[in-house]
């Protein structure tokens, strides 16, 4: 099976995510994405939501969708979330699929520096989305990287989590920007309030 891997912390999850996912499944002609909620991850502060919130969220939001799954495989370890240890762990635990991780293109140009690369690219291949304003520079990476970054096309979606949280503490509608079923459990649960 061919899995496309949407990582991060969904702090909370919002439509960008999954127009992402759904964009690169077709395209791609990947059979799942699975959402992996990062514990800890290296490059960002600790979530505001706890891990089971963000959890339920990802959940609620991919619902209806018959190709993607929530995974706590990085919620189900302790510490920092790096992303050779979840690349090794896919593959051990499932050896007969081939797994794709989804990063921005912004990420693609930063990929050299990724903790054990050399490792995580014989467990799985990247499909870095272009985004506006972030130029694509997979060319410029070494060889043996390059032949496992494929490019996916992103619709330019200006919307991120950190909007969304203070949209939330300044008590403004974040209808359509999230999943209705999101949007109503921030509010039942007053997450991002202060």
């Amino acid at each position: 099976m061919r899995v496309g891997i949407m990582g991060g912390t969904f702090d909370p999850i919002h439509m960008g995510h999954l127009i992402a996912a759904e964009q690169v499944r077709d395209e791609h002609k990947l059979e799942e994405i699975w959402f992996l909620p990062a514990h800890v991850p290296p490059h960002k502060e600790q979530a505001l939501a706890a891990d089971w919130q963000r959890c339920e969220m990802v959940a609620q939001a991919i619902a209806g969708h018959p190709a993607f799954r929530l995974s706590t495989l990085e919620l189900d370890r302790t510490g920092v979330s790096y992303t050779v240890n979840t690349a090794r762990e896919l593959a051990n635990r499932f050896p007969e699929h081939t797994f794709h991780f989804i990063i921005g293109a912004d990420m693609v140009n930063d990929l050299p520096k990724w903790y054990q690369i050399e490792e995580i690219v014989q467990h799985l291949s990247f499909i870095g989305l272009t985004r506006a304003g972030v130029p694509w520079r997979a060319d410029a990476l070494p060889d043996w990287l390059k032949a496992h970054v494929v490019q996916g096309e992103m619709p330019h979606i200006g919307l991120s989590s950190t909007q969304i949280r203070e949209r939330c503490r300044n008590r403004q509608s974040i209808r359509y920007l999230v999943p209705a079923e999101v949007e109503r459990y921030i509010k039942e649960s007053r997450l991002y309030e202060e």
